[in-house]
């Protein structure tokens, strides 16, 4: 019997944690310009309704720092931005709790804003979670991602492929037209050979000088015979 009570405890327990569990949403990283704006967004999910006791903190800490600073504070419908430290008025709430969303805008940054963001949200009951962080990183210029490398690497190597292959087949197309034209020129002496043949028996058949010529000595061969 006790055993059946402790396992039933243990459930409910397990229930009851699983109830209150809460879990906050952040990016990994950041990237932004100097000079420019950047949104730090932050989402939580819970088992139960939003609260209208809905908190959301933020803390920063500064690369190479060892302690985090609180920057911004929201509770019971109202926005506190930090009144001193790095984001003095440039820090603005641009969140919306009733959709559990508690976003910050960070202004005109700088390069000294690089560091670590700790999103924590409370959301009551559901109190018990762990808050999630984000890195920012401010370029001059934005670096290129790995993705994009990726692509122009693809693109640049089909582009490649595809000036070989049409180098092929030009190569192809030149060479057939190559032949071609050679068995072209050889069959034209051919026949040009041919031609010149017949007309120069033709010439020789319609030459007076020649006929008479030829009956002269046919007659002189005739002549020989006879004496004979």
């Amino acid at each position: 019997m006790l055993s059946v009570l402790a396992l039933t405890s243990v459930v409910l327990l397990g229930i009851a944690s699983q109830s209150t569990a809460l879990v906050v949403y952040t990016n990994w990283e950041k990237h932004a310009l100097v000079g420019s704006d950047v949104r730090l967004s932050c989402s939580f999910f819970s088992w139960q309704w939003t609260s209208p006791d809905v908190s959301f903190t933020w803390q920063y800490r500064q690369d190479g720092a060892k302690d985090s600073i609180s920057i911004f504070h929201y509770a019971g419908g109202e926005a506190y931005p930090a009144n001193k430290g790095p984001f003095q008025n440039r820090l603005e709430f641009v969140g919306n709790p009733s959709r559990r969303d508690g976003s910050i805008l960070i202004k005109d940054l700088d390069f000294g804003d690089n560091g670590t963001f700790t999103c924590d949200a409370k959301n009551p009951p559901d109190i018990a979670g762990h808050p999630s962080t984000v890195r920012l990183l401010v370029f001059e210029k934005v670096p290129v991602q790995a993705g994009v490398i990726t692509g122009s690497i693809i693109g640049v190597v089909l582009g490649l492929l595809i000036l070989v292959v049409a180098i092929y087949y030009l190569m192809r197309f030149l060479v057939a037209r190559r032949v071609f034209s050679l068995s072209m020129s050889k069959h034209g002496k051919k026949g040009k050979g041919k031609e010149g043949s017949q007309q120069k028996q033709a010439s020789a058949v319609t030459d007076p000088a020649k006929l008479k010529a030829a009956a002269s000595e046919k007659k002189k061969q005739e002549s020989r015979r006879e004496k004979k």
